[in-house]
């Protein structure tokens, strides 16, 4: 099948476009999580962990929401 069609069929909303994917096959390019070796003050890491506390989340995601957020701007800015 031809993008084109496939977009077309996705517009139009009237048939399930997911069964001419291979989803055993898909991947999600640059969202490998990779492992970072990051050393921070006792201070930083126990306010990190009362922030992640009060928003019901962990330190990990709390420290990749608040990255994504400085970074992610800066890199739509760049690419436009």
């Amino acid at each position: 099948m031809k993008a084109k069609d496939l977009d077309r069929l996705f517009d139009e909303g009237k048939e399930d476009v997911l069964q001419y994917f291979d989803l055993e096959q898909a991947e999600r390019p640059n969202l490998v999580p990779v492992d970072v070796d990051l050393s921070l003050p006792r201070w930083l890491v126990n306010r990190l962990d009362q922030e992640a506390l009060r928003l019901g989340v962990s330190r990990q995601s709390l420290i990749t929401i608040w990255l994504a957020d400085r970074v992610e701007p800066r890199q739509r800015t760049a690419a436009e």
